[in-house]
C-alpha cells in the first residue's frame, strides 16, 4: 500500500504535468481566449439595446381564516404558495390582460401590427418574477425606448388588478347566487317538512316538543310492557323455587329433614328455633348417658320426654311449612299469569304506538334538520354579503414603474467576463485536447520506451554553432554529456564510425554534427567529418568552404583521400565536402569505394561522423547505416510522431546496423521544466570575459581567425591531412 506522502507527491507530479501543458501551449490558449473574448465583444457593440421599467406588487391569495359572525369565516389573505404566483403569472401575460393594455395604448396603430402580432411582442417584453420568501411580485418589461418601457410595465400593471378585482367580485356574486337560491329551495322544503309533520300530529294526537337533536323521546308504552315482562320473569323464577323446596321437604325425612328445613329462610319458620334446642337436648343426654347413667335414671328418662316433645314440635312444624309454601307456590301462579296477561297487552300497545311515534320522530327530525340547514344557508348568506364589504384589495402596488436611465441589454461586465472565462476554457480545453492528440516525442520516457535505447543528450533549444562562440559557453556541456554517453554506450572501442540520422528534414542532425565534432576536437579526439548528404549539403555551410570538391569526387575519380580532406578551424578537427551532387547518390554511396573509404578513415582517426539524409525521405541514410559502426538518430522535441520515431529504428535495424542512442534536439528547457534537471549546467556556468582553454587539445580561437574564418595557425585549413 502507497504511503501518504507518495500519494501526495504523485498528485503534485500530475499537478505540474498539467500547468507544463498550459506552459507548452500558452500561445494556443492566448489565441483562444483572444478570439471568444474579441467575439464577446463585437457581439455585445452590435446587439439592440434594450431599457427595462419595474413595477413591484403585493399578491395576496383569499382564502377563510377570519370569523365574521358566529360560524361564519371570511376569505382573507393567506400565505402564497408557488403554484399560485405561477398561476398569476399566466393571468399577468395572458390574452385578456394584454388585451387592455394593447386597447389603452392604441399598440396596434403604433407599432404597425395586427393584434396577434402585437400581443405576441408585447407577451414577449414581459416578465414577472417573485421576491423570494415574500407575497411580493414584479413586473419587468424591456423595450428599445425607456418610456415604452414604463408605459408598457405601468398599464400591465394596471390591467392586472383590474383582473383580479373583476375576477373576485365575479366569484363573489356566483357564490352569492348560489346561495340566494339554494335558501329559496331550503325554505320550500322545510315548508313541505312542516305540513308533513303537521298531519302526523292531529292523526297520531301526539304532542309536538321540538328538539335540536333530530332524536324522538322515550317511549312510555314500550317501558311499561319492559317492566311488566321483568315482573313476570322474577315470579317465575319464584315459582320455580317454592317448587324446588317443597319438593325436597317431601323427599327428606328425620335429621336430615330437620336439618334442611332449619335452613330456610321462611317467614314464621318455628324450625329454625327448635331445630338448635333439639340438638342441644341431644347432646344433654348423650352427655348422661356417658356419665354412666342408665336408661331408667330419672334424669335420663326426664331428658328423653323433653327431647321427644321438641321432635313432636319439630314434625308439626315441618307440616306448617309445607302449607305455608304450598300458599306461597299458589300465589305466585296466580299473580303470574296476571303479569302474563298484561304483558301481552302492554306488548301489543307499545308495537302499535311505536309505529305510530317512529314516523312522527322522522318526520320532526325531517323537519329540524331542513330547518337547521336554511337556517344556516341564511348565516353564510349575510357572511357572503358582510364578505364583499369588508374583503381586502388582492393586488398592492409598492412601487411604480420609472424610465430607466441605462440599458441592461446588453450587459458589458458580464458578457465580457464571460467571454474572458469561457474564452480560457476553451483555450485550456484546446491546449489539453492538442496535447492529447499529440503523439510526438515530449519525454525521455517516450523514447526509452517506444525504441528501447537511451537517450544518449538532450540539447536546449537555439544551440549556436559551438566553435563560433566566444568564451565558456553552457551550450557546450550538453555537448560534452553526448560525448561522454557515446564513450560509454558503445560496446567496442573501435566501433569509431558513427551516422547521423533524423526521421525527417530540420530536426538540427547537422548542427548536432558540427558541435559534437567541435567537442571531441577539444577534447583531443582527432575528429573527420563526412558530408554524405549528397541531396542537401549543409555541412560546408558551418566552416564557409567550398564543397565542390570532396566525397563524390572521390568515390568516382582516382583522387586521393588527402585531396578530400581538410582541415577546420579548429584543431584536431577535419573536414571531408560532400562534393558535386550526383544524379544517383544511393548508388555512389553503396559502392565498394565508399567501404573502402570508411574503413581507412576509421584508422586514420579517432572519431568519423558521417552526416545524411533524412532516413524516412531517401535511402542514402540507409546505406550509410549499413557502412558504419554506429547509427546515432537525432529527434527534434515534440515534432516527429512515436510511430515514425520506431519506423526510423527499425529502417536502420533493417539494414544490418546499429543505433546507439538518441539525442532529444531543440528541447525548450524553460517550458518543460522535467528538462531542468538535465540541463542544470546553465545555473552553474556564468559567462566570463575570457575563454577557458579545455583540457585536450588547444583549440584555435575564433579571435585569431581573419574575417573568413579561417585559422591563423601555421597549417592552412587548405593544407591535406
Amino acid at each position: 500500500m502507497s504511503s501518504p506522502n507518495s500519494q501526495s507527491a504523485e498528485a503534485g507530479l500530475h499537478a505540474v504535468d498539467y500547468w507544463q501543458v498550459i506552459r507548452n501551449r500558452y500561445g494556443i490558449i492566448l489565441l483562444a481566449f483572444l478570439l471568444v473574448f474579441m467575439t464577446a465583444l463585437v457581439i455585445t457593440y452590435v446587439m439592440p439595446k434594450k431599457y427595462e421599467s419595474t413595477a413591484t406588487l403585493q399578491v395576496r391569495s383569499s382564502a377563510p381564516s377570519l370569523e365574521v359572525l358566529p360560524g361564519i369565516v371570511s376569505r382573507t389573505a393567506s400565505a402564497v404558495t408557488q403554484s399560485f404566483l405561477q398561476t398569476e403569472f399566466e393571468v399577468i401575460t395572458a390574452q385578456k390582460t394584454l388585451d387592455i393594455v394593447i386597447d389603452e395604448l392604441d399598440l396596434t396603430n403604433h407599432w404597425n401590427l395586427d393584434r396577434e402580432e402585437v400581443r405576441q411582442s408585447l407577451a414577449g417584453m414581459i416578465d414577472a418574477e417573485n421576491i423570494r420568501g415574500t407575497e411580493l411580485i414584479k413586473i419587468k418589461v424591456r423595450a428599445s425606448n425607456p418610456r415604452d418601457a414604463r408605459m408598457i410595465a405601468e398599464r400591465v400593471s394596471k390591467a392586472y388588478r383590474l383582473r383580479r378585482a373583476e375576477l373576485e367580485n365575479k366569484r363573489s356574486d356566483q357564490a352569492l347566487a348560489e346561495l340566494r337560491e339554494a335558501v329559496i329551495a331550503q325554505e320550500d322544503l322545510v315548508e313541505e317538512k312542516r305540513r308533513a309533520l303537521t298531519t302526523l300530529i292531529r292523526t297520531e294526537r301526539i304532542p309536538y316538543v321540538p328538539t335540536r337533536s333530530g332524536q324522538g323521546q322515550a317511549y312510555n308504552e314500550i317501558d311499561d310492557a319492559r317492566v311488566a315482562a321483568q315482573r313476570y320473569a322474577e315470579l317465575e323464577a319464584e315459582k320455580v323455587r317454592l317448587e324446588s323446596q317443597i319438593e325436597t321437604l317431601l323427599r327428606y325425612s328425620g335429621p336430615q329433614l330437620m336439618t334442611y328445613a332449619a335452613g330456610l329462610n321462611l317467614p314464621e319458620n318455628v324450625i329454625r328455633t327448635l331445630h338448635p334446642q333439639y340438638l342441644e337436648a341431644q347432646r344433654t343426654l348423650d352427655a348422661l348417658k356417658a356419665g354412666g347413667l342408665g336408661e331408667n335414671h330419672p334424669n335420663v328418662r326426664q331428658q328423653k320426654e323433653v327431647l321427644d316433645g321438641l321432635w313432636s314440635q319439630l314434625q308439626d312444624g315441618v307440616v306448617a311449612l309445607r302449607e305455608t309454601l304450598n300458599a306461597q307456590l299458589e300465589l305466585s301462579k296466580r299473580q303470574a299469569e296476571g303479569l302474563k296477561k298484561a304483558a301481552n297487552e302492554k306488548e301489543d300497545e307499545a308495537v302499535t304506538m311505536g309505529i305510530a311515534r317512529q314516523s312522527f320522530d322522522d318526520a320532526r327530525a325531517d323537519f329540524e334538520t331542513a330547518q337547521a340547514l336554511l337556517e344556516d344557508l341564511k348565516i353564510k348568506e349575510i357572511g357572503e354579503q358582510m364578505q364583499r364589504r369588508i374583503s381586502e384589495d388582492p393586488v398592492i402596488v409598492h412601487e411604480e414603474p420609472v424610465e430607466a436611465q441605462a440599458p441592461v441589454v446588453p450587459n458589458v461586465t458580464l458578457n465580457l467576463a464571460l467571454g474572458a472565462i469561457v474564452g480560457l476554457i476553451f483555450g485550456v480545453g484546446i491546449a489539453f485536447l492538442l496535447e492529447y492528440l499529440d503523439t510526438s516525442v515530449k519525454t525521455l520516457e517516450d523514447v526509452e520506451r517506444y525504441l528501447q535505447v537511451p537517450v544518449l543528450a538532450v540539447i536546449p533549444k537555439d544551440v549556436g554553432v559551438l566553435y563560433k562562440q566566444s568564451g565558456m559557453s553552457p551550450d557546450a556541456e550538453a555537448y560534452r554529456i553526448l560525448r561522454t554517453n557515446i564513450e560509454f554506450n558503445r560496446k567496442n572501442p573501435e566501433d569509431n564510425a558513427i551516422t547521423v540520422v533524423s526521421g525527417g528534414a530540420g530536426e538540427g542532425k547537422s548542427t548536432t554534427l558540427v558541435n559534437l565534432a567541435y567537442i571531441c576536437a577539444q577534447g583531443g579526439y582527432t575528429t573527420l567529418m563526412i558530408d554524405a548528404d549528397l541531396r542537401r549539403p549543409r555541412l560546408h555551410t558551418f566552416f564557409d568552404i567550398n564543397n565542390s570538391v570532396g566525397l563524390t569526387n572521390y568515390l568516382t575519380t582516382d583522387l586521393m583521400l588527402e585531396d578530400v580532406i581538410l582541415q577546420t578551424p579548429v584543431d584536431n578537427l577535419y573536414f571531408m565536402p560532400s562534393g558535386i551532387l550526383p544524379a544517383d547518390a544511393a548508388g555512389i554511396l553503396n559502392s565498394r569505394r565508399m567501404s573502402e573509404l570508411i574503413q581507412d578513415v576509421k584508422q586514420r582517426f579517432d572519431l568519423v561522423l558521417v552526416d545524411s539524409p533524412p532516413i524516412l525521405g531517401v535511402s542514402d541514410a540507409s546505406v550509410l547505416a549499413s557502412e558504419v559502426d554506429l547509427t546515432m538518430i537525432v529527434v527534434q522535441h515534440r515534432k516527429l510522431p512515436r510511430n515514425m520515431l520506431q519506423r526510423v529504428k527499425s529502417t536502420v535495424e533493417g539494414v544490418g546496423g546499429h543505433v546507439i542512442g538518441v539525442v532529444l534536439n531543440n528541447v525548450d528547457v524553460r517550458s518543460d521544466s522535467q528538462y531542468q534537471y538535465y540541463t542544470s549546467y546553465y545555473t552553474y556556468y556564468a559567462p566570463s570575459d575570457s575563454p577557458q582553454p579545455s583540457g585536450g587539445a588547444k583549440p584555435k580561437s575564433v579571435a585569431g581567425s581573419d574575417g573568413s574564418g579561417r585559422s591563423s595557425s601555421s597549417k592552412d585549413q587548405d593544407d591535406l591531412y
